[in-house]
């Protein structure tokens, strides 16, 4: 398992690369100059040089690349044009949120998904099957932006426990001071805000995870040990939830470790909506102010958790199931 992580790892490395170049050389070759739109129109063309040098745009394109990359080594991600403050700051401000966003709308949609899938599985063919997956089928259909505005202008607006935009207080600390101090304030707010834009982005992942684990978990109960496992007399509920659920995770495990990537973009959106201040929010303000530096470090970062995500998804197939081995 060892030499697996420190393969999967060094395999990260030229990935990771390739991403940093591909985003620098988008960011870069876009129309737009950060330094007109920061001086404004009437600035003069001695002025336009002088920042530019000061920033190091005046240099060739791959000298400035080879000075990021060099300091983005050292954790330095440059300094945001428009704040002058280290991009470093303000990436790992926002990160927590936008972590924070995920992780909820990924258990919205385990706790949901799964069990819907099981039900369809084991009611194959009847009404409530065919419920079920068009149930999952509209969720899966809904964009998470416009299921944000809809959930803003039909919930948020009726009900006054549910806050429309922002974030106060948040989930995980909120329950390490239920666990510490006794407190539930905290995690009382910052589950009232986290759960509509967790919602937005959670329901389609969920309908995803439905139907997979329905098609999964019918395969496995067409297998002969399930039915050796029904003729010796087991009850059903542990035939499905010891022999064939846990068979059938693997492919769900993978959808989610997948969904998760996709999530970190689709909060870029969902964030914007529900005025989130997360990582997605930052970025999407940075790309209309040109802000290149917060965009590199900001695009970058979401590939690292990206990749890492996916790497603790191959991971954990060795716990689901004990017959994998990576050694």
């Amino acid at each position: 398992m060892l030499s697996y992580i420190i393969r999967r790892l060094a395999e990260m490395v030229p990935l990771l690369v390739g991403i940093s170049i591909l985003v620098f050389l988008l960011v870069h070759l876009s129309p737009g100059d950060p330094v007109r739109m920061l001086l404004g129109e009437d600035a003069t063309e001695e002025d336009v040089a002088n920042l530019n040098r000061i920033y190091g745009f005046d240099r060739p394109l791959h000298e400035q690349y080879f000075r990021w990359a060099k300091n983005m080594l050292r954790g330095d991600f440059g300094t945001s044009i428009r704040q002058g403050v280290p991009v470093s700051q303000l990436v790992f401000q926002r990160i927590p949120a936008t972590l924070e966003l995920a992780f909820v709308s990924v258990l919205i949609a385990v706790i949901l998904g799964i069990p819907l899938g099981i039900f369809a599985a084991v009611k194959r063919g009847t009404i409530w099957d065919y419920i079920s997956m068009i149930a999952a089928l509209i969720g899966v259909s809904m964009p998470s932006f416009w299921l944000g505005l809809l959930l803003l202008s039909r919930i948020a607006l009726h009900v006054d426990f549910l806050p429309m935009f922002g974030r106060d207080g948040s989930v995980f600390g909120g329950l390490w001071i239920l666990l510490t101090k006794w407190d539930g304030s905290v995690l009382l707010d910052g589950v009232r805000h986290i759960i509509l834009p967790a919602l937005s982005i959670g329901i389609s992942m969920m309908a995803i995870i439905a139907r997979l684990t329905r098609s999964s978990l019918l395969e496995i109960l067409g297998n002969d040990y399930i039915r050796t496992a029904h003729a010796k007399g087991l009850a059903r509920y542990v035939v499905i939830f010891k022999h064939a659920l846990r068979n059938a995770l693997l492919p769900i495990i993978t959808i989610v470790g997948i969904q998760f990537g996709a999530m970190l973009g689709g909060a870029i959106v969902t964030e914007t909506v529900f005025a989130w201040p997360g990582l997605g929010r930052l970025i999407i303000n940075a790309i209309s102010q040109r802000d290149f530096p917060i965009i590199q470090g900001g695009v970058l970062m979401m590939a690292v958790i990206f990749t890492t995500v996916n790497l603790l998804v191959d991971i954990s197939y060795a716990l689901v199931n004990p017959r994998i081995r990576y050694d």
